[in-house]
């Protein structure tokens, strides 16, 4: 238990490791050494269909070293293994293997929403067989961390599963320790089916739990991809990841997964992580390409902002689950606690606004110090970049959270005096929502968003709570699709993808302009309107590669297919976006789509390079047919784009005594790449934790022995560098190593 806890604060502690701009000077480092090729590894595999049964007895017989941990028949035919870097080198290089990536850690993502997107009216329509649109008769899987099936608003849908975890048939909630509890899975049941005193959006569906998030729902990529090929084999309709680590990555194996998934036929939904407001925030599974992937927006709701008396721009607060409801305030002192601890609170901070950072101890602590000391509300700012949301235990203060950027401004104004103001909020981004879009495909993701904050569910021991997330707007979308499925049962998965997304409102922020597709992928929601819906644009969103400086002329194409579900002809009609210096579009004609047909059309973006500015270029194609209009996000790239060339850095514990962990995520590959540790006073060099060369795409995982690592135990600066051609991109972090807890 106390290695799963510090395996959790690590895990926390280094997501607050950034992309460094170098604002201190280091010493130059040394080159790095050679590698040694011994450490332990674990790999999946994904093998050609074809020679998957003499594989399997190859892999036994010539491959003894190397253990089989899960074996994988349904997404794909494969196996995850452990075994030394030297045995997986020379196993990746068998020619029956068609793939091979790490085995990496994943987390949890954390009723007016049902009406709001349209949820209650679908109830008034019927199918085919004259049953109410209610889910009654498709299977949705829920892969999280369980469900509590005796809830009395679940137990009725409850229709089995699997717990991957523990490897049996039952996929209960974790239970006991207040601090490896989980709650996650039976919320996110609760908002596709709950059937009780609340309702989810699809309350007689039938649900299918696989946990494979555990204790502290933490848990792994080859357990994820187990639960999906599970969902596969129990012929599930939908099925919901509200989960994701923050790689971003199309190649990702539970991304490639949950494509094979779809190709079976399962509706695929997935969160698009938490990590918003940046570009390429998005996480896997949400990077899947025929996969839903979900961000969040807000349902109506009250909404609150921080004005100075400076008259500056108001700050917009994100309050946090568990603290009381914030009300409006007026001439309030602000008091800077530092990271909140109690030695820190130096002032009286009675009836004052209590200010600090995040990061050292649990928001709850924070909390309750502010308010064990007669404070008036406490705002905790971000320890990186970028908004966050949170929760906490049982406060009878409000509590909210800041940008990172906003703390720091207003810990420059403690003079001033603050007021808290009340507004309405109602179809808006939310600030943690990740962003795509995804690297490499360059694909827009999210698809689509839902509302996530302050969701309203079930959670064990027959209760509720609110919630907010991309957790929370994903099950929303995958009750949607299982109505969907429920009404047009013969629709393809890409056809209920498309339905979702043509019929999106697109939303705007606070001054009118559009959020950008990478932000809401086609906008919000209308469940009432995709069920509908008769005439489909496949696939609702469309990209169109990259031009490059230098280059000539050229251009890029792109196919529609048009569908019409409906008895009659429709006329489909297409609009020019608005102009652009150095792009002309080719736009096809009006085009008559038959009774009960489709017919594949074709786009051309057309560009001359010297007259493009770089960057990402985004925006929407009009589209009417009959009555229904919807709009097509599309997306172009000028020159290579500015994604991150490094990211998702974790350094842990390993899971074998005397090891530690470390995994990065290299889009592009690199020649080289290190973790350097520097004194973290003098910033003088103390040595390599580790090091490699020539490494390529995706996510590099090395597990280190703790006796030949040649550093002591304490707290270092940690530069993670990777160098490919001429770019080095480097994260800068504070890490800790600490071999006691392996002893």
């Amino acid at each position: 238990m106390k290695k799963t806890i510090i395996l959790l604060l690590i895990l926390c502690f280094a997501a607050a490791a950034k992309t460094s701009s170098n604002s201190y000077s280091y010493p130059d480092r040394p080159p790095i050494p050679e590698d040694s090729g011994t450490a332990m590894e674990k790999r999946i595999l994904i093998v050609k269909p074809a020679e998957w049964l003499s594989f399997k007895a190859k892999l036994k017989s010539q491959f003894p070293r190397i253990g089989i941990r899960h074996v994988y028949t349904e997404v794909f035919k494969g196996v995850s293994v452990e075994g030394s870097l030297a045995d997986l080198t020379r196993l990746s290089a068998q020619p029956e293997v068609e793939d091979l990536g790490p085995v990496t850690t994943y987390n949890t993502e954390s009723q007016s929403h049902v009406s709001f997107v349209g949820g209650d009216k679908v109830r008034s329509l019927f199918d085919s067989k004259n049953q109410r649109l209610t889910g009654k008769g498709v299977k949705v899987g829920v892969i999280d961390t369980g469900m509590d099936y005796l809830h009395p608003d679940l137990r009725r849908n409850y229709a089995g599963g699997y717990d991957v975890v523990d490897d049996d048939r039952d996929p209960m909630e974790t239970r006991g320790s207040a601090d490896l509890a989980t709650i996650h899975g039976t919320h996110v049941a609760g908002i596709i089916a709950a059937n009780g005193k609340i309702k989810g959006i699809a309350p007689e569906a039938s649900l299918y739990i696989y946990r494979a998030l555990g204790p502290g729902g933490i848990g792994t990529s080859e357990w994820i991809i187990a639960a999906i090929d599970r969902a596969v084999k129990d012929k599930v309709d939908v099925l919901n990841l509200s989960l994701g680590n923050d790689v971003n990555g199309p190649d990702w194996p539970t991304s490639l997964a949950l494509n094979k998934a779809v190709e079976k036929g399962v509706i695929a939904v997935a969160a698009s992580g938490n990590s918003g407001p940046g570009k390429w925030t998005l996480g896997s599974p949400g990077t899947a390409e025929k996969a839903i992937s979900v961000g969040a927006s807000t349902p109506p709701m009250k909404g609150y902002k921080l004005l100075m008396d400076d008259a500056a721009e108001p700050i917009r607060l994100i309050p946090f689950q568990g603290a009381a409801e914030w009300r409006p305030f007026r001439g309030l002192e602000i008091s800077d606690a530092g990271f909140g601890r109690e030695n820190e609170f130096t002032k009286d901070v009675k009836g004052k606004l209590v200010l600090v950072q995040r990061g050292k101890i649990p928001f709850s602590d924070k909390a309750a110090s502010a308010e064990s000391r007669g404070a008036a509300a406490i705002l905790v700012y971000n320890n990186e970049k970028g908004s966050f949301a949170g929760s906490m235990k049982n406060i009878g203060i409000p509590a909210a959270s800041l940008s990172r950027q906003d703390g720091i401004k207003l810990r420059k104004s403690l003079r001033l005096r603050a007021s808290i103001l009340q507004i309405k909020e109602e179809d808006t981004l939310a600030s943690f929502s990740s962003r795509g879009p995804v690297t490499g495909s360059w694909e827009i993701k999210p698809d689509l968003v839902a509302p996530g904050v302050a969701i309203m569910s079930t959670v064990p021991d027959k209760k509720y709570k609110p919630l907010q997330g991309t957790s929370m707007a994903a099950p929303l979308v995958a009750g949607a699709a299982a109505l969907i499925r429920q009404a047009h049962p013969d629709w393809s998965p890409e056809e209920v993808k498309a339905a979702l997304m043509n019929t999106a409102k697109p939303l705007k922020d606070s001054q009118s302009r559009l959020y950008e597709p990478i932000g809401q992928g086609a906008g919000r929601m209308d469940a009432w309107r995709a069920v509908k819906s008769e005439v489909l644009a496949v696939p609702g969103s469309l990209v169109f590669s990259q031009f490059s400086s230098g280059g000539r002329r050229s251009s890029h194409k792109a196919k529609i297919r048009l569908v019409n579900h409906s008895p009659k002809t429709k006329k489909f009609v297409f609009s020019y976006p608005a102009r652009a210096q150095g792009i002309t579009w080719h736009i096809p004609a009006a085009q008559y789509v038959n009774p009960r047909s489709s017919k594949e059309v074709e786009i051309e973006l057309e560009g001359t390079p010297m007259h493009l500015s770089d960057g990402t270029h985004q925006g929407r194609l009009d589209v009417t047919a009959g009555s229904e209009r919807f709009s097509i996000p599309y997306l172009y790239m000028m020159n290579e784009p500015d994604y991150p060339r490094l990211m998702g850095f974790e350094f842990h514990p390993g899971k074998e005594p005397g090891t530690s962990e470390y995994e990065v995520y290299l889009p592009g590959g690199a020649d080289e790449i290190g973790i350097a540790l520097y004194e973290p006073a003098s910033y003088h060099f103390i040595g390599y934790l580790d090091w490699k060369k020539h490494v390529g795409k995706g996510r590099l995982k090395r597990v280190l022995k703790n006796r030949d690592l040649n550093i002591r135990e304490g707290t270092y600066k940690a530069l993670i560098f990777a160098k490919k051609g001429k770019v080095e991109d480097v994260i800068e972090t504070s890490l800790t190593i600490d071999f006691r807890s392996q002893r």
